[in-house]
């Protein structure tokens, strides 16, 4: 199975603590469709959009929500993101 295909899971360890999140990949289109919700007007990416359809749609488990950040910590959260980024675009 290729990478970017739908349902493709990859566990992650972030922080300090180690955590374990797992991604999952939403398939090629959502990908899409993904980046282009998270676009402002002048087509320009909006990271709390971005970041949020990444919860939304591609970390699965332990679900991350804004309520839930604050727990993650700062610079875990940003690698996070960066993990869901590259496993998106991968």
């Amino acid at each position: 199975m290729a990478k970017t295909a739908q349902g493709t899971q990859k566990t992650v360890t972030i922080g300090d603590d180690q955590k374990e999140f797992t991604l999952q990949h939403p398939g090629v289109r959502e990908g899409v469709r993904i980046r282009d919700r998270a676009k402002n007007m002048n087509g320009q990416i909006v990271e709390e959009k971005l970041y949020d359809e990444y919860m939304k749609h591609v970390i699965v488990e332990p679900r991350v929500t804004w309520e839930t950040v604050e727990e993650i910590g700062n610079t875990a959260f940003n690698e996070l993101m960066k993990e869901a980024s590259d496993f998106l675009m991968g």
